[in-house]
């Protein structure tokens, strides 16, 4: 049995620490609510055999914990529109050091505590 939008949109969302938005409340939101990704997810039947192949040609390149990537470039527009693929599974795997790096300072700093290295101190 495959997975419906509905469920596949949730999965990703908890994958990436996010929350699916219904579909009645989006307003030009994405399907997915996360705190620095705006995400829109697609969900079909199958993806294209050369985007697939460009993918396995990127992993294949990739050597000493490098990320494959695949950029999608359309003639004759500017390379900042340029598109990006990569595995959600790497998505994550980005994601991580940053959401470890903003739960310590949100952690490290408190009201009234004393914080730095105690330089100038008496």
């Amino acid at each position: 049995m495959s997975k419906t939008w509905k469920a596949v949109e949730r999965a990703v969302a908890r994958r990436l620490g996010g929350r699916r938005v219904p579909v009645t409340g989006r307003g030009g939101a994405p399907d997915v609510e996360h705190e620095r990704l705006a995400v829109e997810v697609k969900h079909r039947k199958e993806l294209p055999r050369w985007l697939k192949h460009a993918m396995a040609q990127a992993e294949a390149a990739a050597r000493d914990g490098k990320i494959g990537v695949v950029v999608l470039h359309e003639a004759g527009s500017r390379h900042e529109q340029d598109l990006v693929v990569l595995r959600l599974g790497d998505l994550e795997e980005l994601l991580a050091p940053l959401a470890r790096r903003e739960a310590t300072l949100e952690t490290s700093w408190q009201p009234g505590k004393p914080h730095g290295s105690g330089c100038g101190q008496t």
